[in-house]
């Protein structure tokens, strides 16, 4: 299951994010997203555990908890919609 984080403190790595969840079950991957053009964190983040009841364990227990003193949103993580990235419309 891909599990969403959101309102990470922006000093939080993928390290970090992976320590978090690994108390709830085997953690396949952390990632914190990163802004391409400053390399700075954009404050959320993804992770994905293979166990489902773990996932949710997860879920259940860090959602609206605080974290580095910010509290987290984590929910299970939506599609994303088809047709690539962000539209930028241009103003004349």
């Amino acid at each position: 299951m891909k599990i969403y984080v959101g309102n990470l403190p922006f000093g939080t790595d993928d390290a970090a994010l992976q320590t978090l969840f690994e108390s709830y079950g085997a953690v396949d991957s952390a990632n914190v997203v990163m802004d391409r053009d400053t390399g700075r964190s954009r404050g959320f983040g993804f992770v994905e555990m293979s166990d489902a009841a773990a996932a949710s364990a997860a879920i259940q227990a860090l959602d609206n908890q605080p974290f580095d003193g910010r509290n987290l949103r984590v929910n299970e993580a939506r599609p994303r919609p088809s047709g690539g990235g962000r539209q930028r419309s241009e103003r004349y």
